[in-house]
């Protein structure tokens, strides 16, 4: 089997007011169906170490987690190697119930972004609220950015995670580094 690479071979963007990095592919399941079913929530559990998130929440740890993405989509997210393994489990927990799991890892591209103005780079390109009082880590945000979907979450105060289609990786990055120009701040959310 073929090493997998980042849609955008580790592409790092430094001479701005944020920091943004194409991360190496990650695991990720797509997880469709009765979120509030045993059958669904024990294998979940199983996998990723993590409880299952609030609405709009992201649980992770030590590189494993589960977010919710909609009232019945998860997006289980861990190590790029693990998820046949993980989709193994899911489906002989699954069994006959009405419910999807998938591998959605090659389809997405995933970005960091870092430094004090964060949440600003977001917010320029998001119709979402950045600020501490209505996104904290451990929530996640599904929306668009700019003309794509995204989603987006905060590991801490200034560094988040971003995913998206792979299709469009080049399409975010630039927009990434345009809303993190140097100059570009607008000190929104800093006292």
């Amino acid at each position: 089997m073929s090493e997998p690479i980042s849609a955008l071979n580790g592409a790092v963007y430094t001479q701005g007011i944020a920091e943004i990095t194409a991360l190496d592919p990650i695991g990720m399941i797509s997880l469709r169906g009765d979120l509030t079913a045993g059958y669904l929530k024990k294998p979940v559990k199983k996998i990723t170490g993590v409880a299952m998130p609030e609405m709009r929440g992201i649980n992770l740890e030590d590189g494993k987690g589960v977010a919710w993405m909609s009232p019945d989509e998860l997006l289980l997210i861990g190590p790029y190697a693990d998820v046949a393994t993980n989709l193994e489990t899911l489906h002989k927990a699954i069994g006959s119930n009405h419910a999807l799991a998938v591998n959605v890892s090659d389809a997405r591209a995933v970005f960091r972004i870092t430094g004090t103005h964060t949440r600003e780079v977001l917010a320029k390109l998001a119709p979402v609220d950045t600020s501490p009082d209505a996104f904290a880590p451990g929530t996640i945000r599904r929306t668009r950015l700019a003309q794509v979907p995204a989603a987006f979450w905060l590991i801490d105060d200034d560094t988040a995670e971003l995913v998206c289609f792979r299709s469009v990786a080049q399409y975010v990055f630039d927009l990434l580094k345009t809303a993190a120009q140097p100059g570009s701040e607008v000190n929104y959310h800093r006292s």
